[in-house]
C-alpha cells in the first residue's frame, strides 16, 4: 500500500495528545523526562522533550512548530519537519493521538 506518510496528512490546525493511560513527567529519581506508558516506558532526548512540554492537549501543531521555531531560532520548515516526524513516530507507537 502507498501514500502519503501520515506526519506529512496531519493538519496543523490538529491538536496532538496523549493517548489514554499515557504520562509524561520528570523523574525526581533519574533527572530525566519519561513518557510512562500501559507496560512501557520511553526517555526522550533532549529535542522530544521540548516537542512533549508543548503537547497539552490544547496547543495546535501549527502553535507547537512556531514556538519552537521561535525559541531555537530554526527555520519553521525544518521544525515542522522534525515536529511531525517525532510525533508520528509515537502515534505509530500509540503515545501520541493526533
Amino acid at each position: 500500500m502507498t501514500g502519503t506518510p501520515l506526519a506529512e496528512t496531519v493538519g496543523e490546525a490538529a491538536v496532538p495528545r496523549f493517548a489514554r493511560g499515557v504520562k509524561f513527567r520528570f523523574d525526581e529519581t533519574r533527572q530525566n523526562w519519561m513518557v510512562l506508558a500501559p507496560e512501557r516506558l520511553f526517555l526522550p532526548d533532549e529535542a522530544a522533550t521540548e516537542i512533549l512540554k508543548l503537547v497539552d492537549g490544547q496547543r495546535s501543531l501549527g502553535a507547537i512548530i512556531d514556538d519552537l521555531a521561535t525559541r531555537f531560532d530554526v527555520p519553521r520548515a525544518e521544525m515542522a519537519g522534525d515536529v511531525r516526524g517525532m510525533l508520528h513516530e509515537l502515534a505509530g507507537k500509540g503515545v501520541v493521538l493526533l
